[in-house]
């Protein structure tokens, strides 16, 4: 019976995949957090479902932050870095919101990424590899919003 039960255990053991994720070379992971008032006039942006703001503060990401509301997630809100996750950190690599259609497009190279989603959406067609937005954690409480690595 032990015998069964540590052979079970091993191959529990053994059978577990490890969690690896693949780590965006271009971009620092730093912690930081920044909290969101949705009472206050500069964020009235986010009050329906698909607007988005573009914040621009040295204490949030990289190069700001964009923030859109939607019903999909946990708190209601997402949020993504503003720098372009397929360019190391340059002139050009801050993206620009286009609220028109929930994205944001990348200068460098007019790569466009879903803010829905932080999904890439228009890849090249050869082989190389392509990372999605870097997105971060987001909480609410109440009309707070708060935003962390």
């Amino acid at each position: 019976m032990y015998r069964l039960l540590g052979l079970f255990l091993m191959v529990f053991i053994f059978s577990c995949s490890k969690n690896s994720t693949n780590r965006n070379p271009y971009l620092q992971e730093f912690n930081f957090r920044f909290d969101i008032n949705t009472n206050l006039p500069l964020y009235s942006g986010l009050t329906n479902e698909g607007s988005a703001i573009y914040i621009s503060n040295e204490q949030a990401g990289t190069r700001g932050i964009f923030v859109i509301k939607t019903l999909s997630s946990f708190s209601g809100f997402r949020a993504f870095e503003a720098s372009c996750p397929n360019h190391t950190p340059n002139e050009c690599s801050t993206m620009s919101l286009d609220s028109s259609r929930n994205s944001v497009t990348c200068e460098c190279e007019d790569y466009n990424y879903s803010l829905f989603t932080g999904q890439l959406l228009n890849s090249p067609e050869d082989d190389t590899r392509f990372y999605n937005m870097l997105e971060y954690t987001v909480t609410t409480s109440g009309n707070i919003i708060s935003i962390t690595n």
